[in-house]
């Protein structure tokens, strides 16, 4: 498995603190550094700084939002960091959710499927340097009625440029499979994987003409080291509070992606209770809800011996490269437990 990490720049996240993280796990050996682009800061710019300060890890959006952008600023963006950077750039892809999108952009959350295969082929049509000509259900290029006639871009790609997904809905996996080069994931139980996720994606492979093998699995988890089972209890009780936002907080009032990706993975009623508390405003009833067997399924936290075991499950389910969020109250203590993970993924 390859490893990778995801870094995002926002209230709680100073900069320099982030940058020292990333070279200094450029020289542990990560892989991959995803940047992300929730309601902080924007990912290309962070991309771009970040090519600059370091020369081996592949970095990627992680994601920029479908919507927020025309599919060809998408591409035109992807194509000026994959050229800066030497060919290190991933272009990672997502549609958010109606709260970000509606309720910060002011951009209509809806057939986020049909946008974003329109938004994938558009992207691959300015990669491949032709003009640009485009007539889907959600985007028209050139604007029909007007004056323009199709363009192409005045600069190409010089290094191939992998486009990943991040999807959980069963449609939206399903196009991952028949599209993307990439699936980034999360919310991953794999004892229950092949039902919630992989049927999908394989549908999708399958209607391609693809196998597993076409497409990169990239899963990702908090990592965490417990000295012993009662710090453990304890690493398990203040993720609590983190998950029911999750479930409960995350997306709008009526649509929450990850609430409905855990109710397939077996825990439906708790997940409906827990949003329920958590929209009613009963914050420690919500976080009370969650089990610990919630916590552990879905992280990679424990001792040595339970996270070098819980990587070769992993391992077997069919991940590809592991997305590590290493705890830590400091930088050090975070690269500390950055380091002994990439260790343990690679004698895996």
């Amino acid at each position: 498995m390859r490893t990778a990490t995801t870094v995002e720049l926002s209230a709680g996240h100073a900069a320099t603190e982030a940058v020292a993280f990333v070279v200094e796990a450029q020289r542990l050996g990560l892989d991959v550094c995803w940047v992300a682009e929730a309601w902080g800061t924007d990912a290309p710019s962070v991309i771009g700084y970040l090519a600059a300060r370091t020369d081996r890890m592949l970095l990627g959006s992680g994601v920029i939002q479908i919507g927020t952008r025309s599919p060809v600023l998408v591409a035109q963006t992807a194509i000026t960091l994959a050229n800066l950077s030497g060919g290190r750039f991933l272009l990672g892809l997502g549609v958010s959710g109606p709260q970000v999108m509606e309720g910060l952009h002011g951009v209509a959350f809806a057939r986020p499927l049909t946008r974003t295969r329109e938004t994938v082929e558009i992207v691959r049509q300015v990669f491949e340097g032709g003009k640009i000509s485009y007539s889907g259900k959600e985007i028209q290029i050139p604007r029909p009625g007007g004056e323009a006639v199709p363009m192409r871009l005045s600069t190409r790609p010089e290094h191939p440029i992998p486009i990943y997904l991040a999807t959980l809905s069963p449609a939206m996996l399903s196009l991952t499979g028949q599209i993307a080069d990439g699936w980034l994931g999360t919310s991953f139980v794999p004892e229950g994987a092949d039902e919630a996720y992989f049927a999908h994606l394989d549908q999708g492979l399958a209607a391609a003409g693809r196998t597993r093998a076409d497409i990169d699995i990239c899963q990702g988890a908090e990592v965490a080291f417990a000295a012993d089972e009662d710090e453990l209890r304890e690493m398990v009780a203040g993720r609590k509070m983190e998950l029911a936002f999750s479930l409960g907080g995350m997306g709008s009032a009526t649509t929450n992606f990850y609430n409905q990706a855990y109710s397939r993975q077996g825990w439906e009623e708790v997940a409906a209770a827990v949003r329920e508390r958590w929209q009613a405003g009963d914050r420690p009833g919500a976080a009370a809800l969650i089990t610990d067997e919630m916590v552990l399924a879905t992280t990679l936290i424990g001792t040595e011996a339970m996270v070098r075991a819980r990587l070769a499950v992993w391992r077997d389910a069919g991940v590809d490269t592991v997305r590590l969020y290493p705890a830590g109250d400091t930088l050090d203590a975070k690269l500390a437990t950055l380091g002994r993970a990439i260790e343990l993924v690679r004698e895996v």
